[in-house]
């Protein structure tokens, strides 16, 4: 017959509150790493907002004024089979280059005016044509909306860490 330890119920032995500070800690651990998901996409999300948010207000400040013109749209769908139609839009810079972009905003109906065939004005950088937006199609609140909801969930996540290292 096997002979136990005095106190001991099988398994091991060990001072009643070791195992569950350990079993406490090992949760702690899984919290940290669960509040690292809400941190990184509130910061990814923050940081693509207040990029696109600073290159846009870059383009308002040096960005040439053209007028070009709808030539298509380029339509996507997403994994939820929702369609986008994306504006190309052709015009010639001042030194004399054709351009012909979509654009990256795309709406689920062509807002009126934007047909194919309209004219459309386009505000693009000098340098880098590709960097363009189109006025009244391209909306800055899309990177608002990022940047919002980037630095609510960066503060929120933030503080709930900071309330759970102060009362721990």
């Amino acid at each position: 017959m096997l002979m136990l330890p005095r106190g001991s119920r099988g398994g091991h032995t060990c001072p009643s509150n070791q195992c569950r500070r350990s079993r406490v800690g090992h949760h702690m651990e899984r919290e940290w790493l669960l509040s690292l998901i809400p941190l990184l996409i509130g910061v990814s999300f923050l940081c693509a907002g207040v990029y696109g948010l600073r290159r846009a207000s870059a383009l308002c400040r040096t960005g040439i004024t053209a007028v070009g013109r709808v030539v298509r749209h380029d339509t996507r769908r997403d994994d939820d089979g929702a369609k986008y139609h994306h504006p190309v839009v052709a015009w010639t810079t001042r030194d004399g280059r054709e351009c012909m972009y979509p654009s990256m905003f795309g709406r689920g109906t062509v807002l009126h005016g934007f047909g194919i065939g309209n004219s459309a004005t386009v505000l693009y950088d000098e340098e880098n044509p590709r960097r363009f937006e189109i006025r009244g199609w391209d909306s800055k609140s899309f990177y608002l909306v990022f940047t919002l909801v980037g630095a609510v969930l960066t503060a929120g996540t933030l503080l709930v860490l900071l309330a759970v290292l102060i009362t721990r």
